[in-house]
């Protein structure tokens, strides 16, 4: 084998369109860009621009607003903790936390906190120890004689 005799794979390498090179390529002239104007000319960026009209996104309303002190909390149901602890992937004995429910995957990453959603009822005595949970969530584990110990601040009573 020499050096001049390599060669790609055939279809390995696409040829490249021959712009501008005559009419009887198809590509000659415009180059498929039509014909003139701002489209035609290199470094167009008219996303939204309605040619002088007030584009859509400035004619209608704003409405609402971004409530920047809101928490996002990761929302675990029941059911999903029980068939971590039926896998192996939890201790049912120790305290459940949001690193805990991280460790065996059952959150993707923490964010505020961990909210206990149902449905679902517990096999077994369960305590948690996460930001909060639904009145329904937290009466089941009760009822099965777990705990649910809140770390979220509750909003103070206005006086």
């Amino acid at each position: 084998m020499k050096l001049n005799e390599i060669s790609d794979n055939i279809g390995a390498a696409k040829k490249g369109k021959r712009l501008g090179r005559g009419i009887g390529s198809g590509l000659g002239k415009t180059s498929g860009k039509g014909v003139k104007g701002q489209k035609a000319r290199s470094g167009v960026a008219i996303k939204g621009f309605e040619g002088g009209q007030m584009p859509l996104h400035r004619r209608l309303p704003k409405r609402g607003f971004t409530n920047i002190f809101r928490l996002d909390y990761n929302e675990v149901s029941i059911v999903r903790v029980q068939v971590a602890i039926d896998a192996g992937k939890i201790d049912a004995s120790a305290p459940i936390t949001a690193e805990v429910l991280k460790a065996a995957g059952v959150i993707r990453r923490v964010k505020d906190g961990v909210r206990l959603i149902g449905p679902g009822e517990p096999k077994g005595k369960l305590s948690f120890v996460i930001a909060g949970g639904s009145a329904p969530a937290i009466a089941a584990v009760e009822k099965a004689g777990g705990k649910v110990e809140a770390t979220a601040k509750k909003a103070e009573a206005a006086e």
